[in-house]
């Protein structure tokens, strides 16, 4: 039998549909709903940092975009 944690996958960038890795990481808030400290992510690949940025930016939510470093607790 596997072992379900040896199969962990590789980070996607978190456009609709998109399947490819993650490049950069785009902290975002909505300022109705959080604090000013608490900050969520979204990932993003190379081709879609820009259009995901825009996004987040024309609403007032995008704090930070920082290349994407993943987790040393996913690197089985």
């Amino acid at each position: 039998m596997a072992d379900p944690l040896a199969q962990v996958e590789t980070p996607v960038c978190s456009a609709k549909g998109c399947r490819a890795a993650a490049r950069w990481t785009l902290w975002w808030n909505n300022p109705r709903l959080h604090t000013p400290e608490r900050r969520k992510t979204w990932l993003a690949c190379d081709t879609h940092r820009e259009t995901l940025g825009d996004f987040l930016g024309a609403r007032g939510f995008l704090r930070d975009v920082t290349p994407f470093t993943p987790s040393p607790t996913l690197e089985g």
